[in-house]
């Protein structure tokens, strides 16, 4: 029944989800996996993502997608009837940037996605420091990852799961955090291509080793692809006469991800580098989010002006535990540590469309706590803001909203 619940997309207080006494009756007609096709939550308070909460209703589901939520929702003859009364039911979280899914990655091989060691020979064009734009977080899946279980058990129900780390580190995947086999828990993919526009620190970690190499470096790339789609599709045409295109595998992959309408993802948390990211979505013709955002509280009526999301990282900036006792920070590091928490609020204020993601967060209890900060700091909470940060579902095509239904996996409503 567990794995039911987890699939539908709903979390609910835990007298939902502990008490067996709650199940009445048992279906005369089950799925292939022992599963009923129909079953109904019956009575309970429901939550909506947006809307008012609904006293008193029914959610029915039938094959796993919820296909009504109301007071007056027929409930069918063979369903498994749940009784909630007393209880109340939400939809399950989202986090909408995480690596929750996916193993630590593997060095790459030396031939390309790695800088050049030291005396090492540049290998041309195609050489392509720390970008793997071609892996796909959905052909990484790992079901032995225990945070997929820690997630789903906070309430998580699903995430937009990316591989980590580099410039270009790979496609990102709506994720649902419940089935059998890898291919289970995947709704969409690709649905965003992560950029990273900060310099790889760490021995070793070669060219390019600046902000400035960075952005010629990427800069460079997005020039390559736009002119090997180009290239492409003359030849396509008309090859007669004109050179094959030369293969090159990160503008290949880029090229493919922006066919499918995948959103670039650029970084920037501080004030600069999300001004800096506003300006390289114009710069390179991309449709785009940022991710980081947590210095929004400085710009938000600027990013509001450019009608871009933006993923607020919940990881707020704290003192770290072990630093120099009499180490003092600048009064910017201070009015950042304190502020940060407001920056939800000030998009709200300014009209900017953002969602929350768990960053370097690894308990997903305090994924809570974080958004918990925010309400503190002036954002207001449920449900008088759901309708602005769950809207984002709407700009972003890479929420589990604007992804295609798809028989047996979740659905918001």
């Amino acid at each position: 029944m567990r794995s039911v619940l987890e699939r539908i997309g709903f979390s609910s207080l835990i007298g939902l989800i502990a008490s067996a006494s709650l199940l009445v009756a048992a279906p005369s007609c089950f799925a292939q996996g022992g599963e009923p096709q129909y079953f109904a939550i019956r009575s309970a308070r429901v939550v909506p993502v947006s809307g008012p909460p609904m006293e008193d209703a029914t959610i029915v589901v039938a094959r796993g997608v919820i296909v009504a939520v109301a007071k007056d929702a027929t409930i069918p003859a063979d369903a498994w009837v749940i009784e909630g009364k007393g209880l109340t039911v939400y939809p399950g979280l989202l986090d909408a940037l995480t690596d929750v899914g996916l193993p630590p990655p593997p060095p790459p091989p030396a031939a390309e996605g790695t800088p050049r060691r030291i005396g090492e020979a540049p290998r041309g064009p195609e050489d392509r420091p720390n970008s793997t734009p071609w892996r796909s977080s959905a052909d990484e899946l790992s079901l032995s990852d225990k945070r997929i279980e820690t997630w789903r058990s906070a309430g998580f129900t699903t995430v937009v799961s990316a591989p980590k780390p580099g410039f270009f580190p790979g496609q990102a995947t709506v994720l649902d955090l419940a089935g059998e086999r890898p291919g289970d828990l995947v709704v969409k993919s690709p649905v965003a291509i992560p950029v990273s526009i900060r310099p790889i620190s760490g021995f070793g970690s070669g060219f390019p080793d600046s902000l400035m190499g960075v952005l010629g470096y990427e800069h460079q790339v997005w020039l390559d692809t736009e002119w090997l789609t180009k290239a492409e599709a003359a030849y396509e045409k008309n090859p007669k006469g004109i050179a094959r295109p030369r293969y090159d595998r990160t503008s290949a992959a880029l090229a493919d991800a922006l066919k499918d309408h995948a959103l670039v993802l650029l970084s920037g948390n501080t004030a600069l580098d999300i001004r800096r990211a506003l300006e390289l979505t114009d710069r390179w013709k991309v449709n785009a989010a940022i991710y980081g955002g947590q210095a929004g509280y400085e710009v938000a009526p600027e990013i509001g002006a450019k009608k871009v999301a933006v993923l607020v990282d919940l990881k707020w900036p704290e003192k770290e535990k072990d630093s120099d006792p009499e180490d003092l920070d600048s009064l910017r590091t201070l009015r950042f540590r304190d502020r940060a928490p407001s920056t939800p609020a000030a998009f709200t204020k300014a009209g900017v469309k953002f969602a929350f993601y768990s960053g370097a967060i690894t308990n997903p209890k305090d994924i809570l706590k974080a958004v918990k900060k925010s309400i503190d700091a002036g954002l207001a909470p449920m449900p008088r803001c759901a309708r602005s940060h769950f809207h984002l579902r709407k700009s972003m095509e890479f929420l589990i909203a604007s992804a295609p239904s798809k028989k047996g996996k979740s659905q918001t409503w």
